[in-house]
């Protein structure tokens, strides 16, 4: 558990963009959050109500220009964050600051701007995101582009309501089947593979509500195994933003 410390919180985005998709990506899958503030920059992970899904989230400090805060905990709600994010232009800069109970924030542009938003208690978990996945089994690697992803997903969602990840005889498919059926086949020439043959079966609905992180990154890290879950990476250098998925086991009757 991280401990807070008194410094006051005060930074600064000169491209509050970053965090406004981010935090419009994380609202799809819960309401409720805790930003954690630390030396090393921002944070956000979190588990969805049906325990399917989690997201990661995370700008780097160096991504700030001025960033002055110990360890911070902040308990928000998602969608009125989002909806004074959402006043942001493409040329604001974006304040954070704390106090006390409270969350202030400043948007900088030709007008100055300024909200307050009240912080919440959030009784839940600490998640630590790494110490949950580096026990997870993945024995495919799979890395691409991320509109070639989410084309595949969108074609899947066409016919059904899940698609298969496989890999099979050194390709990569996004498979989808009921009464009719969608299928991509991806090579070593157009995706990085390294991987054993195997398939999972996930979420479309889910799959979309990730496909969003493609507005930060161009690339996208696939990681799976059979019937094990997925993790999903979207990064750059100022940005990481990571989603894991449990798979869709089928039954016999």
């Amino acid at each position: 558990m991280i401990k807070e410390t008194h410094i006051k919180m005060n930074i600064k985005l000169d491209n509050p963009l970053i965090l406004v998709r981010a935090v419009e990506i994380v609202s799809e899958l819960v309401t409720e959050v805790k930003i954690r503030i630390t030396p090393e920059g921002l944070q956000i992970t979190a588990m969805d109500p049906a325990n399917v899904s989690m997201v990661n989230f995370k700008i780097n400090k160096s991504a700030f220009s001025e960033f002055e805060s110990g360890n911070d905990v902040l308990g928000i709600n998602l969608e009125s964050l989002k909806q004074i994010l959402r006043r942001c232009g493409s040329n604001s800069s974006l304040i954070l600051e704390r106090e006390e109970n409270m969350l202030k924030i400043a948007i900088q542009d030709k007008i100055q701007r300024r909200f307050t938003l009240n912080l919440i208690n959030i009784d839940s978990e600490d998640i630590d995101f790494e110490e949950k996945v580096k026990n997870m089994e993945f024995t495919s690697r799979v890395e691409m582009n991320s509109q070639d992803l989410i084309a595949s997903v969108e074609d899947c969602a066409v016919v059904a309501d899940a698609c298969s990840f496989i890999i099979e005889n050194e390709k990569f498919i996004i498979e989808a089947k009921s009464m009719n059926s969608a299928r991509s086949e991806f090579t070593p020439e157009n995706v990085k593979i390294q991987a054993e043959d195997c398939r999972s079966k996930f979420s479309i609905e889910y799959l979309q509500k990730f496909m969003k992180g493609a507005k930060l990154s161009d690339k996208v890290l696939l990681r799976f195994s059979e019937d094990h879950p997925l993790r999903i990476d979207f990064s750059n250098p100022s940005v990481e933003l990571g989603f894991v998925l449990a798979p869709r086991i089928e039954t016999e009757d």
